[in-house]
């Protein structure tokens, strides 16, 4: 899993240093210091999980039915539940156990967190925007999804596959963990890091095997019969509305610009009747 972390973290790196087309100068007097970052992108990563819980109180006739179809939807597989369950049960008896414990610590918060605090901690310390950025987006989006699954997982007390006793028994704010299938956590962190990850690009290719990796934890918990279809899928739907209302408001509220102070400067020739010159307009 340390591989894997200086791996995300040396890439995403990489392609910010490609990204940047612009010339650019920056004063020096007008840098802030790393502890000045730190201030603001924890304000912002507070910021960032505030808005996505009040998200609700702001949404418009689109966003209700956006909502209304992922109920139809989570209702419709959830009356396959168990078959599918069955069919994912037996596939993974045959699955290659590295891609199951992958899948499996992927989505582990003390993994994750590591994956997410590691990113950020790169773009800190290089001073890098882009990486910074990314990882606010990684822990705010981590936090407010991972902290409404706990809330979820106990209130609709949903039994696991392994328990036996089918995908309609229910113990809420039971405190068995066998209880605690609906949503399922390691999907949500694990499609929240790809997912936020994935937002830095524009090529489709590398949108879609980003997300390749992050399904692998969704799949290899059906393997495991530890969650039912329903649970993945509704792991994944917050974890891309989260990223979608986070990175939001990040763009819009949280103007990473200024913090950086990053001045595009101009030179032109200047020529009067006794002086020739530079002037850089900035």
């Amino acid at each position: 899993m340390l591989r894997l972390f200086f791996s995300f973290a040396v890439f995403l790196y990489g392609c910010a240093e490609l990204a940047a087309q612009d010339s650019t100068a920056v004063a020096t007097d007008s840098v802030p210091t790393r502890w000045e970052m730190l201030k603001y992108d924890g304000l912002s990563v507070v910021g960032g999980v505030v808005n996505a819980y009040t998200a609700p109180l702001r949404w418009e006739k689109d966003d209700w039915l956006g909502f209304g179809g992922v109920a139809i939807g989570t209702g419709i597989l959830w009356a396959t539940d168990e078959s599918t369950s069955d069919y994912f049960i037996n596939q993974g008896h045959g699955a290659p156990e590295w891609l199951k414990d992958t899948g499996f610590y992927f989505g582990k918060p003390l993994y994750n967190y590591g994956i997410t605090g590691g990113v950020y901690a790169v773009g800190l310390i290089t001073k890098n925007e882009k990486i910074r950025k990314t990882g606010v987006l990684l822990i705010s989006s981590a936090t407010a999804a991972g902290v409404l699954q706990t809330v979820l997982k106990s209130a609709v007390g949903r039994a696991r596959p392994t328990t036996g006793v089918g995908a309609s028994s229910f113990k809420p704010f039971n405190g068995e963990e066998a209880y605690h299938s609906f949503p399922s956590g390691h999907a949500i962190l694990s499609f929240t890091t790809a997912y936020a990850i994935s937002k830095q690009f524009k090529s489709p290719w590398v949108k879609g095997g980003i997300w390749a990796v992050g399904a692998i934890t969704p799949v290899s918990r059906l393997w495991a019969g530890a969650h039912w279809l329903s649970d993945v899928t509704m792991g994944v739907v917050l974890s891309v509305a989260t990223v979608e209302c986070i990175e939001k408001y990040l763009n819009h509220e949280r103007n990473y610009d200024p913090v950086v102070a990053k001045k595009k400067i101009s030179w032109n020739l200047n020529f009067t009747s006794r002086t020739i010159g530079v002037v850089g307009v900035f």
